[in-house]
């Protein structure tokens, strides 16, 4: 059982029904027939129905063809059906007239020159009963099946060892929850998920188990929060009553509703001596990097260091542009520490940031080296946070005590994994764009078109605008799920451009392999508007910023997520002119009807939605599940309601008592110390 992860008796405790079919009541042949007409006079060529029916066996024949046939006549009173057997060898010796069968299958009408239109079972399940033996049906477990064991196999296994299985779960959830939503036993439901009276007590059982489930995620972030609170250690940094002043009257430009709205939420966490965790979500375009700068001013009038990682060069430098000229007239010392500087100015910088003399240093990962110490840092910001890892993430905190921390992403975050996946953070939302953002209107072009997105390019060019076009990999490379359809590489597509499709015109190549220096030279010709066309790779989803840049084309479009396209497409529309996205994608790929939301929709956040939808909440609170799998019941976008519920018992009882030190609390507070345990182990080993 080892390829769906069922290795122990608890792993197969926590296996749980994918679904289930209610085969209590067998239908009648004439209703199963009645339904099979119906559907092919309204649908035309329906899906096959699955069925269930108990009926005599009339008749029973083999036939040979490319593989072995076994039909046999069905009747029940009401009418008859043929039921079929595909390469059952010795079958119909086991069959015989005057039998009573129960059968499952999907029913279909078939078309054919001799008898025209015929109904008939492809049997999936079948059951010989004994002449007075009366059909006493069941709610049957559909388990989630590997390529060598069968939902069936799972089901038995399960089935005969019911009762020990049982020992395995626990009863964790506290009394008063219980009694609160009038939740039975944890063993009582578990049972009942795995062998149902009905359909509603199976899902009534499933509700209880996968509450107890979220309310274990739920608790864990709020213990969490509850730790970090009670630790301190961080610099108590309030703002003064003239600062906002100071800091709106020196900006070029009026903050937006959000923004103003979000550097309240900020300021009063780092006023706070319990260290500031907070996540600032905001779609492409919705002043993140000010918000940081309010952060940063009010770091440096506490007396304490800031610094900025971001995952790029090309990106820390960019954020070093834009945050000096806000950040200096204010007195904010400002320093670069990057991996392709010079070792002098390296050494310089990292000298001005231990003394003192540095109030900001933006860099990249050249930050978590261990030669670079800070003098007092206060407050850490994690561009991208997804970037990095865990540990890369806590190195730079560790720079300090306690430092308040800013985690900035431009990936706008579903309202479900804002609450689950990110439920120890404090959420900050940029959900307003700066005035003078232009939309970006959105087009889906068939690949037989690409030479209209490339005619498209040289238009913008002519009207002295720039384009990017975007390739999915350096090299042509065979793709991930179908070896015969090749990805468009980056270098290939460049030398196409360059000599065939552009030749009059200045075309650029940019991805990951370049050296650093390289990649910053060609991004400094593309901002000074020295190149018209620049071929990239995915390098350029966050941060580039160039006004006069208009189009994009992204190729291979269907190989993205919609919200990593909806980053792409970030890239224009910077300035005040009409911006364009061509999506193009191959002319007989399934699939890339959705593709249409992002020509139908600007809103990041309705597009996480519909991205999660499609590619489901992957990682949550560590572990991989996507509805059922990865030893979780529970589904966070279909069952949210119930998180929540589950989030709100959780946060209430940790208020209530934050180390969980009540007696009533005990086996609660043992589930959590063994769930740490684990986790330890995990990462030590």
């Amino acid at each position: 059982m080892i390829a769906l992860e069922i290795r122990t008796p608890a792993d197969l405790a926590n296996t749980y029904p994918r679904d289930y079919k209610d085969w209590r009541r067998p239908a009648s042949i004439a209703d199963v027939l009645r339904r099979a007409l119906e559907r092919k006079a309204s649908l035309g060529e329906p899906e096959s129905l699955e069925e269930i029916v108990v009926a005599t066996v009339c008749s029973v024949r083999e036939t040979r063809a490319r593989i072995l046939i076994v039909t046999a006549d069905l009747d029940d009173g009401t009418g008859r059906l043929k039921a079929v057997w595909f390469g059952r060898r010795g079958f119909a010796g086991r069959l015989a007239a005057g039998d009573r069968l129960f059968v499952h299958g999907r029913v279909a009408v078939k078309r054919s020159r001799v008898s025209g239109l015929s109904v008939e079972m492809n049997v999936m399940h079948h059951r010989l009963l004994r002449d007075d033996e009366e059909y006493r049906g069941a709610v049957v477990p559909v388990y989630p099946a590997g390529k060598e064991l069968t939902s069936r196999a799972i089901a038995g296994v399960i089935d005969r060892n019911l009762d020990e299985l049982a020992t395995y779960v626990r009863e964790v959830l506290p009394p008063e929850v219980e009694r609160r939503h009038g939740f039975g036993p944890a063993r009582e439901a578990w049972r009942e998920v795995h062998r149902p009276q009905s359909p509603q007590s199976a899902a009534a059982a499933r509700e209880r188990l996968v509450f107890e489930e979220f309310f274990g995620v739920a608790l864990a972030a709020a213990l969490k929060r509850a730790r970090r609170d009670a630790s301190g250690g961080a610099p108590p940094l309030p703002a003064s009553a003239f600062l906002r002043a100071e800091f709106e009257s020196s900006l070029p430009f009026a903050l937006t509703a959000a923004q103003t709205r979000v550097i309240d939420e900020i300021w009063t966490d780092m006023a706070r001596a319990a260290p500031m965790n907070r996540l600032l979500q905001g779609d492409v375009g919705s002043g993140k990097t000010l918000v940081a700068a309010a952060a940063i001013v009010l770091a440096a009038r506490g007396g304490v260091q800031s610094a900025l990682m971001a995952p790029t060069e090309i990106l820390a430098v960019q954020h070093a542009r834009k945050l000096a000229p806000l950040l200096l007239p204010l007195g904010v010392r400002v320093d670069v520490i990057l991996g392709s500087q010079g070792a002098r100015a390296r050494t310089e910088a990292r000298g001005r940031l231990e003394s003192g003399e540095c109030d900001l240093a933006i860099g990249t990962h050249a930050l978590l080296t261990e030669n670079v110490a800070f003098r007092r840092l206060g407050l850490a910001i994690i561009d991208e946070q997804h970037r990095f890892g865990v540990l890369q993430r806590a190195r730079l905190r560790s720079k300090s005590g306690a430092p308040h921390t800013l985690y900035m992403t431009a990936t706008p975050i579903p309202r479900t994994l804002a609450q689950t996946k990110y439920a120890d953070l404090d959420l900050g939302v940029l959900d307003e764009l700066p005035p003078g953002r232009t939309p970006i209107a959105t087009y889906v072009l068939r690949e037989s078109r690409k030479a209209l997105a490339y005619r498209f390019v040289r238009q913008q060019s002519v009207r002295g605008r720039q384009a990017y076009v975007v390739a999915p990999a350096i090299d042509e490379s065979a793709d991930d799920l179908e070896s015969d359809a090749a990805l468009t590489g980056a270098v290939a597509e460049f030398e196409r451009l360059r000599d065939a499709v552009f030749p009059d015109l200045r075309v650029g190549l940019l991805h990951g392999r370049m050296p650093a220096r390289e990649k910053d030279d060609i991004m400094g010709r593309f901002g000074r508007g020295e190149i018209d066309v620049l071929l990239a790779t995915t390098v350029v989803e966050v941060g580039v910023d160039v006004a006069n840049a208009t189009a994009m084309v992204i190729l291979d479009a269907h190989r993205y997520g919609l919200a990593q396209l909806h980053q792409l497409r970030g890239r224009v529309g910077r300035g005040a002119a009409e911006s364009f996205c061509i999506l193009v994608a191959p002319d007989d790929r399934a699939g890339i009807e959705r593709l249409d939301v992002l020509a139908r929709t600007a809103d990041g956040f309705e597009i996480a939605e519909a991205d999660l939808r499609l590619r489901r909440a992957g990682e949550f609170a560590g572990t991989a599940q996507a509805g059922g799998e990865g030893g979780m019941l529970g589904d966070v976008q279909r069952d949210f309601a119930l998180y929540m519920r589950a989030k709100r018992d959780a946060d209430e009882l940790v208020a209530a008592d934050p180390t969980l030190t009540r007696s009533e609390h005990a086996a609660l507070r043992a589930a959590v110390d063994e769930e740490r345990a684990q986790r330890a182990t995990l990462v030590t080993s």
